[in-house]
């Protein structure tokens, strides 16, 4: 797919001061990894020689070797693959434990490590020399030597960092990321220990995430010389704070897919690397062939629901955390507007319900009666049975007071009132039914001392897909940020943790086709405006991606196009590009509610956007 590359990470069967058998067990696994549409690999720390060489390094026959070895490898290297393999290089009178990036026929650039161990099995100092000693602008025999080397290849921008450099408190990869690096590689020897690979997991997991990159670790495997110590192979493919491939004990390859510009963006919009001063560093361009360099985005660890973990655990932990955030915003708005209630519409659908189970447990965390809550059921022209029963149920089952009151009187004398044909069933016959329950429930909050809790989610939020001062409108609106394809999950959590009778009603309700219940008959909401499914994935990839029209479409096909055809996709995504620009003026006047997750449409937050813009998606 356009604009994802394809990085490796490999293990070969090391033999120790063995070079040319090391350059053949490497270059059998680059060949491998070009294979599968890899644009770049990375090998461990010193792969040519083996790291555990201990005084054989600096023997003059072994320096000879390594050249004779990296003279095969830069021949015989896959067209267009760039490889990073590691490999000690005297410079004047100095060894240094080096990373080589290399392409068929060209050593590209050599970075030196900078920190090296000399504690516990390590004692690297005995045989290298800090690359903080190679001044910047440096060559080896005309090649760009030191630790002030970027490399590009096409869209891609990587730095290279050595083993211990990531463990140090001035890890290379700060500077590498604030010199605009997309990705950093690293080849290393770490030594396994009971607990260590866990560490290593998460260090390069956090770096990934703390310097919004890609990285990509490979460490020395099983070949290495076992006198004291064990070396596991590990190889960890990460990508903003989420591992994407990972294996130990093996030789082998671990792949990942991931998008330059990605890193970009989320830098722009979602941490302070643009105020970090521009660090210089020397530019080595490394050319690469156009079908090489892009992948079809399939390891990349995208999602079809971004916001609906896969996972049961992952997904009721999500959703609890979301209802303790729903719960504290709430409390503390109650709290501070001294309020003597809380009012709800209650309509027997997913997102009324969700909002009830927020009022309920406010309720009981600040030790206040289920009566605090008024639940208010407005049936109108479209109202159905299983609704009704449902909202009526669901109140009594809660210690909610449930108040019926029919919109249908005062909306028909409104209809007298603007001179609207009744048998009309148009935007006027909807809105005004949306109106009229909304002021009906301000009324009541101001009759009572109450809060009006609204009941609308991110998704009818990012669509517009609300009555502008109807059901648009409340006092604190508690699932604002909760897109529809979660709402029906958190409604789902609560119903696994309830008695059997309450659990029943959820459960009912979840399987209630969505619906405003405005017409008479069936109306059916996705039948209209698409599937929320989508919806959903669209909202997630344009706002923390920035992906375009075409983007989107491909991404939908690649993630979701075993449940959608190509043109239900395309369908709704205009609705979605036409309707998010549009509805704008009324994201500009929506009220206060609590933010829950990365992605939230606030226009005091995480979404300023002109009402009146001209943007085409």
């Amino acid at each position: 797919m356009k604009g994802f590359v394809r990085v490796a990470a490999v293990t070969p069967q090391v033999q120790v001061a063995n070079p040319q058998a090391n350059a053949a067990a490497l270059l059998e696994l680059l060949r491998a990894a070009a294979a599968q549409g890899a644009a770049l690999a990375v090998a461990p720390e010193l792969s040519l020689t083996g790291y555990t060489c201990a005084d054989l390094f600096g023997m003059q026959s072994l320096e000879a070797q390594v050249e004779a070895a990296l003279a095969e490898l830069l021949v015989a290297l896959p067209e267009g693959l760039v490889a990073v393999v590691g490999l000690p290089i005297r410079w004047e009178d100095r060894l240094y434990n080096c990373a080589a990036v290399l392409q068929r026929g060209q050593l590209l650039g050599l970075v030196p490590k900078v920190h090296l161990p000399t504690y516990r099995e390590f004692y690297e100092k005995r045989h290298f020399v800090s690359g903080t000693t190679v001044p910047e602008g440096t060559t080896w025999r005309g090649i760009p030597f030191g630790t002030d080397l970027l490399f590009t290849v096409g869209d891609l921008r990587f730095g290279v960092e050595i083993c211990e450099d990531l463990w140090a408190v001035d890890a290379p990869s700060n500077r590498l990321a604030a010199a605009r690096a997309q990705l950093i590689v690293n080849l290393s020897a770490s030594t396994e220990a009971v607990g260590k690979a866990t560490y290593r997991r998460d260090l390069v997991r956090m770096q990934s995430g703390r310097l919004a990159c890609a990285y990509a670790y490979a460490a020395a495997g099983m070949g290495e010389s076992t006198t004291d110590v064990v070396y596991g192979g590990h190889r960890i493919l990460a990508n903003n704070g989420r591992v994407l491939a990972e294996a130990r004990w093996s030789e082998g390859i671990s792949l990942m897919d991931f998008n330059p510009h990605w890193v970009d963006v989320v830098r722009q919009r979602e941490t302070s690397f643009p105020d970090l001063p521009r660090v210089a560093m020397r530019r080595v361009t490394c050319p690469l062939p156009e079908a090489l360099r892009e992948a079809d985005g399939t390891l990349a660890g995208l999602e079809a629901h971004p916001f609906v973990p896969a996972d049961d655990a992952r997904r009721i932990e999500r959703c609890r955390e979301i209802f303790r955030i729903q719960v504290a915003g709430l409390a503390k708005r109650f709290s501070h507007t001294h309020s003597k209630r809380l009012v709800i519409g209650l309509s027997g659908g997913l997102d009324s319900t969700l909002a009830l189970l927020v009022c309920a447990q406010m309720c009981r965390a600040l030790g206040l009666p289920g009566k605090t809550i008024l639940a208010v059921t407005m049936p109108g022209f479209g109202t159905s049975k299983r609704t009704r029963s449902n909202a009526g149920a669901l109140a009594e089952l809660l210690g909610a007071e449930l108040r019926e009151i029919s919109i249908v009187p005062g909306v028909e004398q409104h209809f007298r009132d603007i001179g609207h044909d009744p048998a009309c069933h148009d935007v006027t016959y909807e809105n005004a039914q949306a109106r009229a329950r909304t002021y009906l429930l301000m009324d009541l909050a101001n009759q009572s001392g109450g809060l009006l809790v609204g009941t609308g989610d991110l998704s009818e939020i990012a669509l517009g897909w609300s009555t502008y001062n109807g059901d648009h409108m409340s006092m604190y609106a508690v699932n604002c940020g909760v897109p529809k394809t979660l709402v029906r999950w958190c409604v789902e959590t609560v119903a696994r943790e309830s008695e059997a009778d309450l659990a029943a009603v959820l459960r009912d309700i979840c399987d209630t086709p969505v619906s405003p219940e405005l017409l008479p008959g069936e109306q059916h909401t996705e039948a209209i405006v698409g599937q929320y499914e989508l919806h959903d994935f669209f909202l997630y990839y344009f706002q923390k991606y920035g992906c375009s029209r075409a983007e989107l479409s491909a991404l939908a096909r690649l993630l979701l196009g075993d449940q959608f055809s190509p043109e239900e996709i395309d369908r709704t995504l205009d609705i979605f590009a036409r309707r998010f620009v549009q509805q704008q003026f009324k994201r500009s006047a929506i009220p206060d509610g609590p933010k829950v997750g990365t992605i939230a449409l606030s226009p005091r937050g995480d979404w300023r956007m002109p009402s009146d813009a001209a943007f085409s998606l």
